[in-house]
């Protein structure tokens, strides 16, 4: 399967489509059937479920399955509880990298529970891991 993300297409990503979930449901109509799997050459909507960037190429995990299109979680790496990371949800995801060398891990969390791990004497931190990218 070929895919081109819109706007990113000289980023040098190699992207795929989660389709194992696919192939285990059944449909009930033409329409939600199209939306499972779309005609060749169609352009579609898709999230990004995942992205990992250890050995270039970037990798880009996307859904197209309709309840991720709508609200997609995940599963906090700290708790293991599901996660909403659609905007509106409490996800925050954080990029490690090394100034070593190249590669990057993604993590992603609850806010509470990335708040939990930083010191108790690192109060400014804890306060900004439970504010970031939220509205004032």
């Amino acid at each position: 399967m070929v895919v081109e993300i819109v706007g990113y297409e000289n980023a040098g990503l190699s992207a795929s489509i989660d389709m194992i979930q696919q192939f285990s449901q059944t449909t009930s109509s033409h329409d939600e059937l199209l939306a499972l799997f779309p005609p060749i050459g169609s352009q579609i909507d898709a999230v990004i479920e995942q992205i990992h960037r250890w050995h270039p190429p970037v990798s880009v995990r996307l859904s197209i399955r309709p309840g991720d299109l709508e609200s997609l979680a995940w599963r906090c790496d700290f708790c293991g509880e599901r996660i909403t990371l659609s905007p509106g949800g409490d996800a925050l995801v954080l990029d490690s990298r090394s100034n070593a060398g190249p590669g990057s891990h993604t993590i992603i969390s609850h806010r509470q529970c990335l708040a939990e791990r930083i010191r108790p004497e690192n109060a400014g931190e804890r306060a900004r891991a439970l504010k970031i990218g939220k509205m004032y």
